[in-house]
């Protein structure tokens, strides 16, 4: 295992040990904090996490064995690997039985030392940090919202339904400085017309029949976080209108009030529809469209990520797992295989809601392809008793293929192998869809 990039803590006083150490760990790309007493290290345990502690037993303010307990009482304890003499190998070993990694007697040879620690590191995924996917697309998608969550642009996010438009949203918004402020979102599909405005900018007591109280809108609720529209192009005309002016002007007023209000989060929509095909029919303003598609990220279709979809399988097995008592200890290949298959019209939603069908329903102790496209049993049955026409198309299908290839491919052979004309066997090659040669 490669040590680049890995963090090591090292805790040793004698300066000509401790500068060839981090000289010879730097060299192999991993990046070293040196500490010259065991106080010292002691101190740093609660805020330093080092994937790994190389530690010398003998210090000159407190033992080793000090600064392995200090760092084993904290919260996912790194492994340690001790430096000892040979007069302290009994400790070393007890060291080892509590919990510590391994240890080197001195003098050790260089390429042992790093095999040993390289195999002591917890290992990393290749996909350590990803968030939405792990596949090419979805690792841009990510790249680019990393990008425009340094900035307050307006965000439009398309794709088809159940792709994750709302994961995304709420991704951008995490890594954004306005992280720890409210998420406010909508589904504009969702919530009849004729309440949407005022769910959407709040109404004031007595706007209308029902209004007892004031009532404070998502725009509203948002205050500087991020306010999610969900399906945008569902919004009705005169909705459109005064979207555009809570993102033209940055304000919005409550159904019967008559102050104009600040709007101070992030507005970012989302859409499954081409909105442009929609401006251009007349059910969508023009003039919205250039105000929401500022920064636009297109979210693309699972069967287009193909390797997302072993990764979500397990993401959501274990999702599921947890909440339920089930007999299932894990996804087989031959499922992630049929999965791969599966062309998912609906998406990440419907491999989720397969995943959570499956773990509630599955009888274990592997999560299986039946349990995860049930129906495919229902089509094997109907398939195995197919009509008598197809039985007998699929026989004379093969019975000609195999005297084509007889003859070679040559129609006139092939017809005197099967006793008849050659316009019949043309005829019938025709309605089966088979081509000599």
């Amino acid at each position: 295992m490669s040590l680049k990039d890995r963090s090591i803590a090292l805790v040793e006083d004698d300066p000509i040990m401790g500068e060839s150490l981090v000289q010879m760990l730097s060299l192999e790309g991993a990046l070293v904090t040196w500490w010259r007493s065991g106080g010292e290290a002691i101190a740093a345990s609660p805020r330093h996490r080092p994937e790994a502690v190389i530690c010398d037993l003998r210090l000159p303010d407190v033992d080793g064995e000090q600064v392995f307990l200090a760092w084993a009482n904290s919260e996912m304890p790194p492994p340690f690997v001790f430096i000892t003499g040979f007069g302290d190998i009994d400790q070393a070993v007890r060291l080892m039985k509590g919990g510590a990694g391994d240890f080197l007697t001195k003098p050790f040879e260089k390429d042992v030392f790093l095999e040993r620690l390289a195999d002591l590191l917890p290992r990393r995924s290749e996909f350590a940090g990803a968030c939405l996917g792990v596949s090419p697309p979805m690792r841009s998608v990510q790249r680019l919202l990393d990008r425009i969550a340094k900035v307050r642009s307006t965000v439009l996010i398309t794709g088809e339904t159940g792709t994750g438009k709302e994961v995304a949203a709420r991704y951008l918004h995490g890594a954004s400085s306005s992280g720890e402020l409210p998420f406010v979102a909508i589904n504009c599909a969702a919530i009849p017309a004729d309440l949407l405005e005022s769910e959407l900018f709040g109404h004031e007591r007595g706007a209308f029949t029902g209004a007892g109280q004031r009532h404070l809108g998502y725009a509203e609720r948002a205050g500087g976080g991020t306010l999610f529209l969900d399906e945008v192009g569902e919004l009705r005309p005169e909705l459109q209108a005064k979207l555009l002016r809570l993102v033209e002007e940055r304000t919005f007023r409550r159904v019967g009030g008559e102050k104009d209000l600040a709007f101070s989060a992030r507005l970012v929509a989302a859409t499954n529809s081409d909105l442009q095909a929609a401006v251009a029919i007349g059910r969508f303003r023009k003039d919205l469209l250039f105000r929401l598609d500022v920064l636009n990220v297109a979210v693309p279709p699972l069967r287009e990520r193909k390797e997302d979809i072993a990764w979500l399988l397990d993401r959501f097995f274990e999702e599921f797992a947890a909440l339920v008592d089930t007999p299932l200890r894990g996804v087989s290949a031959l499922t992630e295989q049929a999965a791969a298959d599966h062309p998912w019209p609906g998406n990440v939603r419907e491999l989720r809601n397969r995943v959570e069908r499956a773990v509630a329903l599955g009888l274990g102790p592997w999560l299986m392809p039946s349990d995860l496209f049930p129906e495919a049993l229902q089509h094997q049955v109907v398939d195995a008793f197919g009509s008598l026409a197809e039985v007998r198309n699929e026989a004379e299908r093969r019975h000609i293929e195999r005297a084509l290839g007889c003859a070679s491919g040559e129609m006139a052979r092939a017809a005197k192998i099967l006793g008849i004309g050659r316009t019949t066997l043309w005829e019938k090659m025709q309605k089966l869809g088979l081509r000599a040669g």
